[in-house]
């Protein structure tokens, strides 16, 4: 394996089983991440992306392929065996309002990880810790005696992202960190998570809806859709032009601010799947304009159409 990749995943597959049924919420995807890039992922809701994210954390176990994290298979490690990779895989999450324990002051919030790895000698340190962290995300040392509901949304994710960064981590998923957020806001939080990736050299997989949010913070993006990866470019050219016809219509999509551009939005129709019942080739063939019968058939792989771009499409335009 390349020493620059911190980070590879193979034929990753999770599956949720239910009443004779089976989800399949994420089905058979692989990537590669470098050390201290940021690989974006979206996608529309329930396209397995947050699944994937945190099947790679072993949050959840995963039904089938490979994990590699620096180069260590932890697919399936028991946890006494995964403990040290859990101390340096950390997550933001999606909603701060429930992400944080309304019981915890924030310095229990942001200091319980590093007294349970021994990080921290004494009460004195562990206190001197959360103070550094809290200024680092932009709040006030005096908010370390404070509630959950004593701070707004903006203000939580900031906990959160100081509790994620309290055992210093080399790798962070952020679960769609600023989806919850109003919109004025989203963008602080943004500038803080580039700040510090900088600060801490952190690979990152950033997963969000708005490919434009995507863009602000990524080097990569990867394209998800009913449990499948279907495209994955470098971010600058994923936006001059798109492969695959999911990509493009999720794209025209983005609201031009320039009233006087005209813009060809791609309206999608035709049935959108389940992943109960996903479709037998193409997942994309049942709302895809250029499907043919060999689409309707046969699973199209993951292909290099040119250096840094894979995508999975028999008629990529």
């Amino acid at each position: 394996m390349n020493d620059n990749i911190l980070l590879n995943v193979s034929n990753l597959k999770k599956y949720y089983y239910t009443n004779g049924a089976t989800v399949h919420a994420v089905d058979d995807v692989s990537f590669f991440i470098r050390r201290r890039e940021t690989l974006g992922l979206v996608g529309e809701s329930g396209c397995g992306k947050s699944t994937l994210g945190r099947t790679i954390l072993r949050l959840y176990s995963a039904t089938d392929g490979k994990i590699c994290y620096d180069e260590t298979d932890i697919t399936n490690l028991k946890k006494k065996e995964l403990a040290p990779y859990k101390r340096k895989m950390q997550i933001v999450f999606q909603n701060p309002y429930s992400s944080l324990n309304p019981r915890y002051r924030i310095g229990m919030t942001v200091g319980e990880a590093m007294q349970f790895y021994g990080m921290v000698k004494n009460k004195k340190e562990l206190e001197e810790r959360v103070v550094e962290l809290l200024v680092k995300v932009g709040m006030q040392p005096d908010d370390i005696n404070k509630f959950p509901h004593e701070f707004s949304g903006g203000q939580r994710q900031r906990i959160g992202i100081a509790r994620a960064l309290s055992v210093n981590p080399e790798f962070l998923v952020c679960d769609e960190p600023v989806s919850a957020l109003d919109v004025s806001i989203q963008s602080q939080i943004l500038n803080l998570l580039a700040d510090i990736r900088e600060q801490m050299g952190l690979t990152m997989i950033f997963i969000a809806h708005s490919l434009n949010v995507v863009k602000h913070i990524s080097n990569r993006i990867g394209v998800m859709y009913l449990g499948k990866l279907v495209e994955i470019a470098d971010a600058d050219s994923l936006f001059e032009h798109q492969y695959h016809p999911y990509t493009k219509a999720l794209l025209s999509a983005i609201p031009e601010p320039r009233l006087h551009i005209a813009k060809n939005q791609i309206h999608l129709t035709g049935e959108l799947p389940s992943p109960l019942n996903p479709p037998k080739g193409c997942r994309f063939c049942t709302r895809c304009p250029n499907a043919s019968e060999k689409c309707m058939n046969n699973e199209p792989p993951m292909c290099k159409i040119v250096e840094g771009r894979e995508v999975a499409c028999f008629y990529p335009i």
